[in-house]
């Protein structure tokens, strides 16, 4: 893709602003969203041009000129856990109607590796996790957007880890903490720009990748540590029980693919980059 191309990120929060950033930095123009007034002005402030909008209340004919644009990357949190998932489902639709009547010429889907259920062995790409479309609110996006016939790329990350996001906290002074053998699946903030940078320079459309750090620790290795860090009280885990379960990301074929070297290859290092405030 042409640094003089037009990118559009819908949804410029804790990932898509640092990408934006980087992104107008390189030379592109960037177009980006946010649902909160005020963030309308630091938008602005980076040289980024700023949109308010709130895709449930959408149209359309009012995304149309922020879908004017050589690619649209859709970054914004579906909060599935939060109950919100056929609310997200009704957004993608809107937006899914958008895409047809617009121009773009390519789509980044930023997905998440929790569209895989826990399956007890190393996740692949080629994993099939078909049966689970019903319930599967993510598998059920990623198949809307790619339904424009858009060339579509899906990014599905890892747990998420960088400033404002320090696992410390999670479970500091949590009791009976469940699955401490369970591996971890993670990866940085530094990684998941410069992952996206990869594709869009390497023009890598029509792709599926897993985006996840090369290491998985324990679950109680690295919450243990990283709570520490923060001179958190520790958590208490329970021991392993047979029923536990896992799942192993693999990121095999996104370095294959984009020869790609991870900047942050261990997820037990993480800690060392983020500040020691607790707050963060």
């Amino acid at each position: 893709m042409q640094t003089d191309s037009t990118i559009s990120i819908l949804g410029c929060g804790w990932l898509g602003l640092p990408l934006a950033k980087k992104l107008k930095q390189i030379g592109f123009k960037v177009k980006g969203t946010t649902t909160t007034p005020d963030k309308l002005k630091v938008l602005a402030g980076a040289g980024i041009v700023p949109y308010q909008i709130y895709l449930a209340a959408a149209t359309p004919e009012s995304l149309a000129d922020f879908l004017k644009t050589d690619l649209l990357i859709i970054s914004f949190p579906p909060k599935i856990r939060a109950g919100k998932g056929d609310e997200y489902i009704a957004q993608i639709n809107i937006l899914q109607q958008a895409i047809r009547q617009s121009s773009v010429k390519c789509i980044l889907f930023i997905s998440s590796t929790s569209v895989y259920p826990d399956l007890n062995t190393t996740i692949t790409e080629a994993t099939d996790i078909s049966s689970t479309l019903s319930q599967n609110y993510l598998l059920q996006a990623e198949a809307a957007i790619q339904s424009t016939q858009v060339p579509t790329t899906i990014l599905r990350f890892a747990g998420l880890v960088g400033p404002n996001r320090h696992p410390g906290r999670f479970f500091a002074g949590k009791e009976h903490v469940a699955n401490p053998q369970g591996p971890v699946n993670l990866i940085y903030l530094e990684d998941c720009v410069q992952i996206i940078i990869e594709i869009l320079k390497q023009d890598k459309w029509g792709q599926v990748y897993n985006a996840c750090a090369n290491e998985h620790p324990t679950r109680q290795a690295f919450y243990t540590s990283a709570t520490a860090a923060l001179d958190l009280p520790l958590p208490h885990f329970v021991p392993p029980n047979p029923a536990d379960t896992f799942k192993i990301i693999s990121n095999k074929k996104l370095k294959k693919d984009l020869q790609y070297r991870f900047i942050y290859p261990n997820p037990m290092f993480f800690k060392e980059l983020l500040p020691k405030n607790k707050e963060v």
